[in-house]
């Protein structure tokens, strides 16, 4: 949530400033600005565009000052770049762009970022919680600062200033040591325009290293177009940025030096090449990211290859218990990797909220193995559980698709879905990957134990080999699904049931459906209908029954009836070998039958494609969901 992105270089900033902004849309935001330092924009300061904060330079200020321009607007990013022509016009080289999520005041041209000082010596741009502003704003206005917006980053501003004696960097520092929470910076001074100051703790901060300049974005794909050199900050670093080089210092003010990464993805992967939305472009990609997340990690030999991990059979029989923790579609995740993990391994596996876990005084030890599952590796919640587990002596495997994220450093041991850029804000094959991953940690845990033995392993791996081909049968039944949800574009109400497994992925079936298309949408085990739930249903409410799990097939039809009994209107998805159930139901989708403990994998795409279509049909902003972004970094 939020993005950031600076440049400082040969080219004018404000063009490139935008551009980066717009791959960050996905991180879910309200309203947009930049600033930019330099010699002043005499054409667009004399249109003066509504949402424009044009500074003059400060009394007394050294001959070499440049002027900060701030253009800022509620809204779509595009009405910005409407306002100001794109950044034709605005011809600086250094600037800083954000889009912001609100948190501390409403959505509004005046709390839109990025703020200034009160002399406008200084603009900051600003992504996470203040956990102290209101003690520290209530301190700089008892001192005769007056404050313009409800935001806690304006109190960074005023901090900036109060702390500057020419010296930029020692400023930054003096001002991020009176904070406490959240926050990645990007800064400008007004007396250093050839610089640009960025802080990176606990909310995430990337330096792209290019031929033409350097960059800090929230993200890669803000840079990708001009770079694939990257430099992954640290909590509590600093990066002083000029166009010819890049300095990264840590909490102390001493010089350390960072290791270059280089992407290997390019800029392509994170375009929709040719689909209207990411959404459904990254459901079709599932295939293709299950076969590059399965295949690194099976030997020649059969075996289990983790990445380097080597978890021995006597660490193992060390854990008593397994934890995993996640929030939203990775928790879910989770809920499936409790029954597969029980089943292979019979130890006790919890699934717990991330942002419940460390305030109910988990029950954890260096017994304790805890399985920490993420997209961005950025997710807050999830942070600060993995840092609780760790201080009380578990052993933390993470699952992550980003390289060098937070959550990745932190790790004991980490796990990579390879499933490329996710841009959509509604996850799909960040799910199914990390669904496989799970599956494969059950697999090396149980067979390590001797719970499995070698024809079992090999029998459940030759099945999860097949899955990338089950799933590209599954895509080319769209045209279907798409058809049928034109029936269900209008709905107020969806339940989805189902038992054991297919409860697990019915979490996840009502969460797509809810997320993107904003019909009220619940889950429930289909067994705990007759406890409450069944009042809810009436003549015409529509109701999607999993039925995928052999055991539990007919309980789970009897429950059926029980919903159609009482008029609801019911989708069924189910294996291909029951061409029985069609006359029992109103709408029915097979998907190919697998391993049981596999099927989840197989029955959540199309109930993803069920809630792309539902919403495609009622015109939603699929891909940017109202309220919703895509990296949580706030509590």
């Amino acid at each position: 949530m939020c993005g950031i992105v600076g440049y400082i270089g040969n080219s004018a900033a404000a063009p490139l400033l935008l551009e980066g902004l717009a791959k960050l849309e996905y991180r879910g935001y309200d309203s947009a600005g930049i600033a930019l330092v330099g010699k002043p924009s005499e054409k667009i300061k004399a249109e003066k565009p509504d949402g424009c904060d044009i500074v003059s330079a400060t009394p007394g200020a050294k001959a070499n000052q440049g002027v900060i321009e701030i253009y800022k607007s509620k809204g779509r990013l595009s009405i910005l770049s409407e306002k100001i022509r794109g950044g034709a016009d605005l011809t600086a080289n250094v600037g800083i762009g954000h889009t912001r999520w609100a948190t501390h005041g409403k959505p509004s041209d005046e709390n839109s970022h990025p703020h200034r000082s009160a002399s406008g010596l200084f603009a900051v741009v600003h992504n996470g919680i203040i956990e102290n502003y209101a003690a520290l704003k209530a301190k700089l206005i008892n001192e005769g600062v007056e404050f313009v917006s409800e935001t806690d980053t304006e109190v960074i501003a005023h901090l900036l200033e109060k702390n500057y004696n020419g010296d930029f960097l020692g400023a930054a520092r003096a001002a991020v040591s009176q904070l406490q929470g959240s926050y990645a910076l990007g800064i400008l001074c007004a007396e250093h325009p050839d610089e640009i100051i960025a802080v990176r703790n606990s909310s995430p901060l990337v330096v792209g290293l290019t031929d033409n300049g350097n960059v800090i974005a929230s993200d890669i794909p803000a840079i990708l177009a001009h770079t694939r050199r990257v430099i992954q900050l640290s909590d509590n670093e600093m990066v002083r940025l000029r166009k010819d080089s890049v300095e990264v210092y840590d909490s102390s003010g001493f010089p350390i030096n960072k290791k270059e990464i280089l992407v290997d993805w390019d800029v392509s992967s994170a375009e929709r090449g040719g689909y209207d939305h990411f959404m459904i472009k990254e459901i079709m990609e599932q295939p293709q990211a299950l076969a590059a997340t399965i295949s690194p990690r099976i030997g020649a030999d059969g075996s289990i290859v983790l990445d380097g991990i080597n978890l021995t059979a006597k660490q193992l029989a060390g854990f008593r218990r397994i934890c995993i923790v996640a929030c939203g579609s990775a928790y879910h995740t989770g809920v499936v990797g409790k029954y597969v993990m029980e089943k292979l391994t019979r130890l006790p596996v919890e699934v717990d909220v991330a942002s419940e876990f460390r305030y109910r005084d988990p029950l954890i030890d260096k017994d304790t193995l805890v399985i920490i599952v993420s997209q961005s590796g950025e997710t807050a919640d999830t942070i600060a559980a993995l840092r609780e587990a760790k201080n009380r002596g578990a052993r933390v495997l993470s699952i992550v698709n980003v390289v060098g994220s937070t959550i990745a450093s932190e790790s004991d041991d980490v796990l990579y879905t390879w499933a490329g850029p996710e841009i959509s804000v509604a996850t799909t094959k960040a799910y199914s990957t990390q669904l496989t991953m799970l599956y494969i940690i059950a697999f090396y845990i149980a067979h390590k134990l001797g719970r499995i033995d070698d024809r079992d392993l090999r029998r459940l791996l030759s099945a999860l080999n097949r899955l990338p081909d089950m799933v590209a049968g599954i895509l080319r039944q769209a045209p279907d699904i798409k058809r049928i949800s034109q029936r269900y574009a209008y709905l107020e109400h969806a339940y989805f049931i189902g038992r054991n497994l297919d409860y697990a992925v019915a979490l996840e079936a009502s969460l797509k459906l809810k997320e993107v298309s904003y019909i009220h949408s619940e889950a429930y085990p289909a067994g705990e209908l007759k406890h409450g739930t069944i009042s809810l249903i009436e003549e015409g409410t529509f109701v999607v029954a999993l039925a995928c799990c052999d055991k539990l097939f007919e309980k789970t039809m009897s429950n059926i009836k029980e919903v159609k009994a009482r008029g609801a209107e019911v989708m069924v998805v189910t294996t291909d070998d029951r061409r029985d159930v069609i006359s029992e139901v109103d709408q029915i989708i097979y998907i190919p039958k697998t391993n049981d403990l596999l099927m989840p994998s197989l029955e959540v795409v199309p109930m993803q494609l069920l809630g792309y279509y539902i919403s495609l049909a009622r015109k939603c902003d699929i891909d940017k969901p109202r309220n919703l972004a895509k990296s949580v970094t706030v509590e």
